[in-house]
């Protein structure tokens, strides 16, 4: 594949294009292990970020998910969810209220089913989850990936399959700054609120 040579923004989607495109078609197929982040950095030509905010937009999709110590893996063709939010879904205030209505339904749900269920394995990917988000927060990131991976986690420690498949397919729209994440730094403004986010998630 050529080298792109583009602003960080651009070059962030194109990553993620190509990488959406090698699941819609089959050539990464489901479960299947992606490059590591040197190999990705090598063959796009593109820098550590922005194959990081790759890897989160892809993870924030439901396309992949990281597994602490052992890489990130495909979860599944992108465009065969049988439930899927779409983005005209999600353009109004109303609509993003009633994404909200539902993301709280599931989530307290969820959190109330895992404290009662969860393994000492749920609670060691949680601890990761949480610690991921600090260090992208930390790093100038906005921490989209680690956040939906904690919320993932979560629903895995329910041990309730069908948590889990409901959040892989809600993807993104689960965490609504998701749409405005990029490739550049964030304000110390936003640093604050995101430490604050995590704070509430530690608690």
């Amino acid at each position: 594949m050529p080298v792109l040579r583009r602003r960080p923004r651009s070059l962030t989607a194109d990553v993620v294009q190509a990488l959406s495109d090698r699941v819609r078609d089959g050539r990464l197929a489901s479960g299947s292990k992606l490059p590591t982040e040197a190999d990705l950095m090598a063959e796009f030509g593109v820098s550590r970020t922005v194959v990081r905010e790759a890897m989160s937009k892809l993870q924030a999709a439901g396309v992949v998910e990281t597994r602490h110590g052992v890489g990130t893996f495909v979860v599944g063709n992108e465009e065969g969810s049988v439930f899927r939010i779409r983005e005209d879904q999600r353009s109004t205030l109303q609509d993003v209220i009633a994404v909200l209505e539902l993301r709280i339904g599931v989530e307290c749900e969820s959190a109330a089913l895992a404290a009662m269920r969860r393994t000492p394995e749920n609670l060691q990917a949680l601890r990761s989850a949480l610690d991921a988000f600090s260090a992208a927060v930390d790093a100038g990131r906005d921490a989209v990936g680690a956040d939906f991976q904690l919320h993932l986690e979560i629903a895995r420690a329910t041990q309730n399959p069908h948590f889990e498949k409901l959040m892989s397919t809600l993807g993104g729209t689960m965490i609504p700054r998701a749409r405005l994440q990029s490739s550049e730094p964030v304000s110390a403004e936003r640093q604050g609120y995101l430490r604050r986010v995590n704070t509430e998630h530690e608690s």
